[in-house]
């Protein structure tokens, strides 16, 4: 990611590193010398969470304890780190051609959860933000956190990959148990399981090719002929392998194959969705390859044609109001985020992006301070979920500094540089506020926790 010229492109770098929905948020900067960036898009991600809801009741597991990140990566590949976090790349993603295939895939990686196979890095990564983890497996921390793709060392294209696939790849006696507690969970969720073993077979002709033209899932997934014989063995015994998947789902995977086209490969989606094809997918994947490619006005105009046709859709509704803020159109992107917000309250995501149109909005208004108090608000519920949200601080952090509460600003300083792993100035902020603010204030009860994290941190 190169570095910001003009007000655009400031803009468009914000919207990368913050956590937004519908409107994908790209986090980090590797992409140019291939590494990986983190996506935030509440819309995918509840997809994918409504289609694993049953699996993790067939786990008796919390949904709410496991996480779901998306991986922008032209790579194939899925692993769990940091806890039960399932990282997958959307590069996997636009391979699947149904919804089962995709679940059939983490159904495999909440296998390894189920059966204990982390990875031995999870102390590193407490308390560290998706990107931060994400830097932790690559080794290009410093791009991830400052968004200089300059900042990717080479050795992350080399060695580091290799380092990272002995780190995320099992064994093959752990990769055939997945398989086969992917296959129980697949049953006991009433889930069409087939989709595990039509992936497999994707990859399948990869298994007698040279390493380096191997995909990262069959590195890091050691794939041979008898795990797969040993699926087809299990699924012949299925109650459900007949059963079809919802026509809600169907539409579902249709719809986020046309965005992650549309914002990663914004230049192919007239090849992909010609202009006979009116479905609701395909002008999903025009909208967003327009706002990606700044046609400004035909982005807002064929955003109109999406809501006249489900006016209460509220990602439709958050997109538009983030080509709006993008475009500067930052008092008319308040509405449409406003009921993005109303229409799904528990969206996190949405909050972030309605508190930061706020802060833009603001600026030289008479009514300023409401408003940077009401994005404060925001701000503060979507704490609540996103926990690991860097720039949700960031954002806290300028809506405390303009309202003149600088100590509250530092703390928030303080917190995002934690989740970037920066602890040297985390420390250093948190005990500006320490030794300045009143005992037992808000700011001081903050900045006091910052600094019992980082003393437990050192120590351990």
């Amino acid at each position: 990611m190169t570095k910001c010229k003009d007000r655009l492109n400031f803009l468009r770098m914000a919207f990368f590193m913050l956590a937004f929905s519908s409107g994908l948020l790209w986090v980090g900067g590797a992409q140019a010398q291939g590494g990986q960036a983190v996506i935030r898009d509440w819309e995918i991600e509840q997809m994918l969470r409504q289609w694993m809801d049953p699996v993790f009741q067939a786990a008796q597991i919390n949904s709410k304890n496991v996480k779901i990140i998306i991986v922008q990566s032209h790579e194939m590949n899925a692993f769990v780190a940091g806890g039960s976090n399932i990282f997958i790349y959307t590069g996997l993603m636009e391979k699947t051609e149904t919804p089962g295939e995709l679940i059939g895939v983490l159904a495999h990686e909440m296998g390894h959860i189920t059966g204990g196979h982390l990875i031995r890095a999870r102390d590193a990564m407490e308390r560290a933000s998706y990107e931060s983890i994400i830097g932790t497996l690559l080794g290009v921390g410093a791009a991830l956190v400052t968004g200089d793709a300059g900042a990717v060392p080479s050795v992350s294209l080399g060695a580091g990959s290799m380092a990272r696939r002995r780190l995320l790849a099992h064994s093959r006696v752990q990769e055939a148990s997945a398989d086969q507690a992917a296959l129980s969970l697949l049953e006991g969720a009433k889930i069409n399981p087939t989709g595990l073993a039509s992936f497999m077979e994707k990859l399948k002709s990869e298994i007698y090719m040279p390493t380096d033209q191997q995909s990262e899932y069959v590195l890091t997934h050691p794939l041979v002929e008898n795990r797969i014989d040993a699926i087809k063995t299990r699924l012949s015994k299925s109650a459900y392998k007949d059963k079809p998947y919802p026509p809600e789902w169907v539409e579902q995977h249709a719809r986020m194959k046309a965005k992650l086209m549309g914002f990663i490969h914004p230049e192919r989606i007239a090849w992909a969705y010609n202009d006979r094809d009116q479905s609701i997918a395909a002008r999903y994947a025009r909208v967003v390859a327009a706002y990606q490619n700044n046609q400004v006005d035909f982005a807002l105009k064929q955003m109109d044609v999406l809501l006249a046709k489900e006016p209460n859709n509220p990602h439709f509704l958050e997109l538009k109001g983030q080509m709006l803020l993008e475009f500067g159109r930052k008092e008319k992107a308040l509405a449409p985020y406003s009921q993005a917000v109303e229409l799904q309250p528990e969206a996190a995501l949405f909050r972030i992006g309605y508190g930061h149109a706020l802060i833009e909005s603001a600026a030289g208004m008479k009514e300023a301070d409401a408003r940077y108090r009401q994005a404060i608000e925001q701000l503060e519920r979507a704490l609540q979920v996103e926990t690991r949200s860097s720039l949700i601080h960031r954002l806290l952090a300028t809506a405390y500094g303009r309202l003149g509460q600088e100590d509250l600003a530092k703390v928030h300083l303080a917190e995002e540089a934690i989740l970037q792993r920066r602890l040297d100035y985390a420390r250093q902020q948190a005990e500006v506020v320490l030794n300045r603010a009143p005992e037992k204030s808000k700011a001081w009860l903050k900045a006091k926790d910052v600094l019992t994290f980082l003393d437990s941190h050192e120590k351990g």
